[in-house]
């Protein structure tokens, strides 16, 4: 489906992804994997802020011990950033935006869900803080039996869960981790950044820089408030 398609299509459900679509939060996952990272004498590999962007937290904290030489230091690696970045995130919910003024226009219209690789506690707690978490009928992690992005299962459980086929909901994400989750699992996905060049373009049906696009805010209303 072409982008100009996609301004035109009315999706039968809409999935967000949580941090850096939502909310702001890619700003707290980098200084709490920095904070972590010199807590243990670590310095942080070149560039690897940009490959642990959409990593599930347990995954980066093993790329950490990876990429530093420290694979012994995983587990505990793990467990530091995620109370790190947990710390900063409730002294300071952000959200994206754009957000808060289209997630209350489509939620009158729309099941609206979330798909995130982050602790459901966690997703839960900084949706609420930041006004949001009342507007969504499910959120969806990965968990025991669900498989972290880029696998497809938080979207295609959000979108069973939303009551609609996958190829009727429309997934929102910031990382091509999660437009290749979303993609696998059978949605259109909405990018929300400057758009790259070459194949990574082609992870999303529809680039923009954020939901506070004019574009966006024409569609919800052209298409679910008519």
């Amino acid at each position: 489906m072409t982008a100009h398609r996609i301004l035109a299509w009315s999706p039968s459900a809409i999935v967000f992804d949580c941090d850096g679509t939502l909310l702001d939060t890619e700003q707290h996952w980098q200084e709490a994997r920095n904070i972590t990272f010199r807590s243990f004498g670590l310095k942080p590999p070149a560039g690897f802020a940009e490959r642990a962007k959409g990593v599930h937290y347990v995954e980066c904290g093993a790329l950490m011990a990876h990429e530093t030489g420290k694979p012994d230091l995983a587990d505990e690696l793990t467990d530091a950033l995620l109370k790190n970045f947990t710390t900063l995130v409730d002294e300071d919910p952000v959200t994206m935006p754009g957000a808060v003024a289209l997630v209350r226009q489509l939620a009158r219209h729309r099941p609206l869900a979330v798909a995130s690789n982050c602790p459901r506690s966690m997703v839960e707690t900084c949706l609420d803080r930041a006004g949001l978490l009342t507007y969504f009928s499910h959120v969806v992690v990965a968990g025991e039996n669900t498989r972290p992005k880029p696998e497809p299962d938080v979207y295609r459980t959000a979108a069973r869960l939303c009551g609609v086929p996958p190829q009727e909901a429309l997934a929102v994400e910031d990382s091509l981790t999660g437009m290749e989750s979303a993609r696998s699992a059978g949605l259109r996905v909405l990018a929300i950044g400057p758009r790259p060049n070459g194949l990574e373009a082609e992870q999303a049906d529809l680039w923009v820089d954020s939901l506070a696009d004019p574009a966006l805010a024409t569609w919800a209303r052209s298409r679910f408030d008519a």
